[in-house]
Parts: structure tokens; C-alpha cells; sequence
């Protein structure tokens, strides 16, 4: 892989996306040719929380360092960026369900601003930072797919504080003092995740995939190794810088197909016993999930479930034309491998699905 720096920084290293981007750089991306190689005498520095373990870092390669800090706190930010003139910096750190409401704003805003005052005092040449779907919300009508003309309509918090976080962004790239990228992904799965997406596996195999409406809402998706794809292409592409891109699988999904997928896998390759029903929930469902969320955001408080609850009605779709027409993004992993290797990697981690 061509990357014109000796030094990468990767914030949120140890996250879900954040394992796989580091594995990428120290070893290559296997399913994408032109990424295949490491580059050359890289060193990779990584961003990691005071109480985090590095082990899986260091296991990774010995070429990463490891720096311990928060985003909130500007001095961590310059102690990581320290020596970092025409590096390229990865920042995948963020926070998607927080304790309290301010925590989006004070992370995801204020963080990513402390990071980027650092890179550019540092002298850092492109900073690439993953978004999410959520300031463009939810898409109008089925059939609608955002692209990156779509106007914002941030989704809640979450997606309020990703929008601000665009939207500062777009000011550091006007001053011209560093080189932004704004990489956009939806839903992601894959290795090294969290235990909310087991416990989906489980709820599968138990009976209760959850269906709200009919399930055949769109929802794009992202497996993480076409992500960093996006992400390193984005890094190295010279007529990136200043622009925003959606990166996600070929194709949206159907939340049947979705949950179709997993059922199968399961039992055609795990030797699980699936009991073939689904959690059925009507529309209104969601709608009285989003009413809930809303009052209880009003008060500064989060609830996960009913967050994830007044979305899955919803289509939240994508198209990648940008991304393939000036990145040569080319997404290789579908739908049923990328959760053939998610399953795999839990089956291997953890000795099943059960928690």
C-alpha cells in the first residue's frame, strides 16, 4: 500500500473498527489487491483510553506504539500527535451509547476538535474521520438511497453531534492548515465486536430476530474490512482531501435478509439449532420507541434498547457511486461471508454465542 508517511495515528485503536484498521496497516487488507502489502517501514501509533489493555495491539505487531490518553483532555491530544509532521491520522474513536446525552457532544465534538488543534500543531498532512449515517437520519421513502448531496437531518443526539463534528471539520479544511477526509459508514459488523452484536446472534438463533413492520426496510451495512478499504483509499487518494464519501457494502439488505443470513449460517456451519421464528413487532412499534427516546434525550438520559428500537423500521440506505468513481473503492466481502467470518470469530473468541 502506497502511503506517503513514515507515521500513522489511529484513534479508538482498540474499538471495533479501530482492531481491524491497525491489522490492515501492519499487515495488509487480503481481499483487496492494491492494499495487499503493508507499507514499508510504517510506524503505527495508537490512542488508547488510561484503563484500556493494549495486549491485542501489541500482538498485532511490534511496530505499534501504544499512547494512553482521552480526546476531552487537549494534552493528551498533543502528547499523541508529538512528532507527527506529514503523518497520516485514522480517527475512529467516538461514542455511540453514552451514560448521559452531554457525553455525545463533549466526545464526538470537543474531542475531535482537542485531536485536530493537535494534528495541526503537529503538522500531520490528512486527517481521515469516521462519521456515521446519522446526520443524514433516516431516508425519506424506500426506495431512497443518500448520496453525499443529501441534506442533513440528523437522527437524534447522536446524529446532532456527528453533524457538528462535519460541520467543524469542513472549517479546519477551509483554513487550509491540514487535509480532511469524511468517511460515512452505516451499520458495520466483523471481527472484534462488541457484545451487543453476539447477543443479535443469539437472539437469532433463539427465535427472536427482531421484525418491526414487514422487514423489508433497507438498511446498508458495512463488513469492517470493506471499511478500511474506504478508510485507507481515502488516505492515499490525493483528490480525497476536503471530501466526504459514503463507504458500505455493494448493496443494501433487507432486515429479513439480514437475519435470514445469520439463521442460516448458524445452522449450516456452526452446528447451531435455530428455532426458525422472529420477535414480530407492528410499525407503531417504533414509533412509540422514538416518542420514548425523545422525551427521555429531553432529559439528558440515553437508553440504548429504545434508541435501537425506534430505528429498526426504518431504511437507512446508502450509495457508494462516489466512493467508487473517485476512490476506486471496490467492496469485496458480501452480506453472508462477512458474517460467516463475524461468526467464526466469536465461535474461536469466546467458544460460542452464548455470552
Amino acid at each position: 500500500m502506497e502511503l506517503s508517511t513514515h507515521l500513522v495515528l489511529v484513534t479508538g485503536a482498540l474499538g471495533w473498527l479501530g482492531t481491524s484498521l491497525v491489522k490492515a496497516l501492519a499487515q495488509g487488507l487480503t481481499d483487496c489487491e492494491s492494499l495487499t502489502q503493508p507499507a514499508e517501514n510504517l510506524k503505527i501509533r495508537c490512542l488508547i483510553l488510561p484503563n484500556q489493555d493494549a495486549t491485542i495491539l501489541q500482538k498485532i505487531s511490534e511496530k505499534i506504539e501504544v499512547i494512553t490518553g482521552d480526546l476531552q483532555n487537549p494534552q493528551d491530544c498533543d502528547r499523541f500527535c508529538e512528532g507527527a509532521n506529514n503523518a497520516i491520522l485514522f480517527h475512529t474513536a467516538g461514542i455511540i451509547h453514552p451514560q448521559k446525552i452531554p457525553e455525545f457532544y463533549q466526545i464526538n465534538v470537543e474531542g475531535t476538535k482537542n485531536l485536530l488543534n493537535s494534528a495541526i500543531k503537529a503538522g500531520v498532512k490528512r486527517a481521515v474521520i469516521v462519521s456515521s449515517n446519522s446526520p443524514c437520519g433516516c431516508n425519506p421513502h424506500p426506495d431512497h438511497l443518500f448520496d453525499e448531496k443529501s441534506p442533513y437531518n440528523p437522527y437524534m443526539n447522536y446524529g446532532r453531534s456527528k453533524m457538528l463534528m462535519e460541520l467543524a471539520i469542513k472549517e479546519y479544511y477551509k483554513a487550509g492548515k491540514i487535509e480532511t477526509v469524511v468517511v460515512r459508514p452505516p451499520w458495520f459488523y466483523g471481527p472484534n465486536q462488541p457484545p451487543r452484536q453476539t447477543l443479535f446472534f443469539q437472539m437469532i438463533r433463539e427465535g427472536k430476530g427482531p421484525i418491526v413492520g414487514d422487514g423489508n426496510n433497507l438498511r446498508s451495512m458495512a463488513y469492517v474490512d470493506n471499511l478500511c478499504q474506504g478508510l485507507l483509499l481515502a488516505a492515499i487518494t490525493e483528490k480525497a482531501n476536503g471530501e466526504t464519501y459514503w463507504i458500505a457494502d455493494e448493496r443494501p439488505y433487507t432486515m429479513n435478509e439480514i437475519i435470514n443470513t445469520v439463521e442460516k449460517l448458524l445452522e449450516s456451519e456452526f452446528n447451531q439449532t435455530c428455532k426458525h421464528k422472529r420477535l414480530k413487532l407492528p410499525g407503531i412499534a417504533s414509533e412509540i420507541a422514538l416518542g420514548v427516546d425523545s422525551f427521555i434525550q429531553s432529559l439528558g438520559l440515553y437508553q440504548q434498547k429504545i434508541h435501537v428500537l425506534s430505528e429498526m423500521n426504518k431504511t437507512i440506505a446508502c450509495s457508494i457511486a462516489k466512493a467508487r468513481r473517485e476512490l476506486d473503492y471496490d467492496p469485496k466481502i458480501s452480506l453472508e461471508e462477512g458474517m460467516r467470518r463475524s461468526l467464526k470469530w466469536v465461535f474461536e473468541n469466546y467458544g460460542g454465542i452464548d455470552g
